[in-house]
């Protein structure tokens, strides 16, 4: 895979815009070139299947694409006024998962917006306590390694723990779920998932999410190279990590409560109620 750090994400954030009362977005036509597309008919094309994807999301298409114009001044000086919309983050975020796959430049746009409007979602809602913000991403790790090892398995891999291992070398800087488990002071089999704090779930969750749209997308088949697009996924999102200055997964804190313990004084809560 390559390297994140052949990209320039900055592209994104210079772009962004802010309307009166402050709020984010971004125009259709300045991201355009960006993705690779140059022509605004085949673009607005994925526009249109991004916003089917928002509508069956249950979001509000119209709060995400909002229909605007942008005044252009062609070469004799006259100002025309060409379609336009103004997006949020998670409109563009489902832009890269329509576009063209073939395209280097929305693997980078799928990377970045995917990490930055799940940060936005969970990390950033004041509403959530981080015991919370830990059940809910630790719920979505569950589930994604579910379907990670369905389509790990139907690419061809049988020793699962090397293919897991793999995205956690990649990830953690070599280190393996073992190593990772003595680091953190675990006792035998312990969970290493349990016993991490919401950033750094949401890295591994983003890590499996992402090598198993890479595997099905791809249509990656074998076990060395299933083990490898893991691997790869892992070290590009340690990598963007770093680009983004943020902190290393390992040098997190772990959590004093295991997600078991946190999930058990919840099930004495609902019982009492």
């Amino acid at each position: 895979m390559e390297k994140l750090e052949k990209y320039n994400e900055s592209l994104f954030e210079d772009i962004i815009q802010y309307d009166e009362e402050g709020n984010e977005y971004w125009s259709a036509r300045d991201l355009m070139p960006i993705l690779g597309y140059s022509k605004w008919q085949k673009f607005e094309g994925v526009i249109k299947k991004a916003m089917d994807s928002c509508k069956s999301s249950k979001n509000n298409v119209k709060d995400c694409f909002t229909g605007a114009g942008k005044s252009i001044i062609s070469g004799k000086g006259k100002v025309s006024i060409i379609k336009d919309y103004h997006l949020t983050r998670y409109a563009c975020y489902l832009i890269a998962q329509n576009g063209d796959p073939r395209k280097e430049t929305i693997a980078m746009a799928q990377t970045y917006f995917a990490v930055q409007t799940r940060k936005y979602e969970v990390l950033s809602d004041d509403n959530l306590t981080e015991d919370e913000k830990r059940l809910v991403v630790r719920s979505q790790t569950r589930s994604g390694n579910y379907k990670l090892n369905q389509t790990a398995k139907r690419a061809g891999v049988k020793n699962f723990d090397k293919f897991h291992n793999a995205g956690y070398k990649g990830l953690y800087n070599g280190e393996t779920a073992d190593d990772i488990a003595k680091r953190k002071n675990l006792r035998y089999r312990e969970e290493i998932l349990d016993h991490m704090g919401s950033e750094e779930l949401a890295a591994n969750w983003f890590r499996i999410t992402q090598t198993d749209a890479k595997l099905k997308r791809e249509k990656i088949h074998g076990e060395d190279k299933a083990n490898n697009t893991h691997y790869e996924m892992g070290k590009a999102i340690r990598e963007f990590i770093s680009e983004q200055g943020g902190t290393m997964p390992e040098d997190l804190p772990t959590p004093k409560k295991s997600i078991k313990e946190l999930e058990k004084e919840r099930n004495n809560l609902l019982e009492k109620i």
